[in-house]
């Protein structure tokens, strides 16, 4: 806005990532008042940027600034456009709420309508009307939530012309498609197909260690094998009579939109997902992402409202490239295995210390590096075990959560005795930004 309106900004000396406390100054006879409404001063923020303001434009006020950031938001003198430097939309944003309900309702007048319950009714009505009457669906499961809330909710929407298909891509969780199958199966009702691609999407990562490319691959030989196995349940479909495959369900959220592809302005790429940004430009399927413009706390609400479990709906996020992006460097099957036995020690120790649900999400991811150790009477060279926990209800922005100190000494004692190949155990206390919650 500044630089458009004939400001100037510039890289800032002094960068800003997370917390900051914002200082108000709204002028209480000027129009700016309206978008600081019942927010204190001062106010806890979310900083995510390495330039600044120098200099506001012509007609322009400041009503906030921050220690490192005179001008963190200014107001046009006599018209209704604002800038502010800070991220209200994420929950670091201690009043952030309050200022958007201010701007939407308060100064742009817009009616406060939307309901989940409405969502899901127009999502219902949308799905229905896009498949059709005798289209079919081919599910993408992975027994998380996101992808269990869009299986569940096409199963409501189409019946049993909705497929689930969980690929078996080699890189996922202790027993993780044994308890997907009785998850989605037996529990929910779901038609599930398990397609065993394990050593094809092993063989494609050996070698590879550049993040990017992992996911790339993975993206694409997922979508492979969908279109392989799409074929098959589509000659069943069509004899039973459900009608044709032509869709492709995926449970995409905006989180995963807004860090893979910058729609507008100079925001950058953050990363490929395999859900939005590593597809196959001749894809057969075309895509259906029933929760693509939800947050992770909005999934979880949808999740309840269709009578999902808790269990379920409060499972940990597990990324589509699984445990690839968890050891870092080349993905083998010994370096996966060892990944995946420390990950389940992780999580077992960290319910029954009570913490599941105060952490939004947890794991264990391998790291590059030898260190060097002692067991018993011998010198070890072996491989270091990082774990990850944050607090967060967008996963736009995530806290490192304060794990108690026994906690993590049963965890880290039970990693170097139970997983071959760790000596050394690390806790990352890196928040989001400037970190990313995933290590690659």
């Amino acid at each position: 806005i500044a630089r458009n309106l004939g400001g100037e900004t510039s890289l800032a000396v002094k960068r800003e990532y997370g917390h900051a406390e914002l200082t108000l100054d709204p002028q209480a006879d000027h129009h700016s008042y309206h978008l600081f409404q019942d927010v204190p001063s001062p106010t806890n923020v979310w900083m995510s940027h390495g330039d600044h303001l120098e200099s506001p434009p012509n007609d322009f006020v400041i009503i906030g600034s921050t220690s490192t950031s005179a001008y963190a938001a200014v107001a046009h003198t006599t018209l209704p456009i604002y800038g502010i430097q800070f991220h209200p939309e994420v929950t670091h944003s201690v009043d952030g709420s309050v200022i958007l309900r201010n701007f939407v309702i308060g100064i742009c007048q817009c009616e406060a309508n939307w309901t989940m319950s409405s969502f899901v009714d127009k999502e219902l009505e949308r799905i229905r009307n896009l498949v059709g009457p005798t289209g079919s669906v081919i599910g993408a499961v992975s027994g998380g939530v996101d992808s269990t809330v869009a299986a569940v909710l096409m199963k409501r929407a189409i019946g049993d012309r909705f497929h689930a298909v969980l690929v078996d891509n080699g890189v996922m969780r202790l027993n993780e498609c044994e308890q997907v199958k009785k998850t989605l199966a037996d529990n929910l009702g779901i038609n599930l197909t398990v397609a065993d691609a394990a050593d094809l999407f092993l063989g494609r990562l050996k070698g590879v260690t550049d993040p990017e490319k992992k996911r790339k691959i993975i993206g694409n030989t997922f979508i492979e094998v969908f279109e392989t196995e799409s074929h098959r349940i589509d000659e069943i479909s069509r004899q039973s009579g459900l009608g044709p495959i032509e869709w492709l369900l995926q449970g995409t959220l905006y989180p995963d939109v807004i860090e893979s592809i910058s729609f507008k302005g100079p925001s950058a790429t953050i990363k490929s997902h395999h859900n939005v940004g590593g597809l196959l430009e001749n894809m057969r399927l075309k895509l259906i992402e029933p929760l693509r413009e939800l947050f992770k706390d909005e999934v979880r609400a949808l999740g309840t409202l269709l009578d999902i479990p808790d269990e379920l709906v409060w499972r940990h996020p597990f990324p589509g490239p699984g445990i690839a992006i968890r050891v870092l460097g080349e993905v083998t099957p010994e370096q996966v295995e060892i990944a995946r036995r420390a990950d389940h020690i992780y999580i077992d120790e960290i319910k029954k210390a009570g913490l599941y649900r105060q952490i939004s999400q947890a794991y264990a991811a391998l790291l590059p590096v030898r260190s060097v150790g002692v067991m018993g009477d011998q010198r070890t060279y072996e491989q270091v075990i990082a774990l990850r926990a944050v607090e967060s209800k967008d996963f736009m922005t995530a806290d490192w959560f304060p794990m108690p100190v026994e906690t993590l000494k049963r965890i880290s004692n039970r990693i170097i005795n139970e997983v071959q190949g760790v000596n050394r155990v690390l806790y990352d206390v890196s928040s989001k930004p400037p970190s990313t919650i995933e290590f690659e």
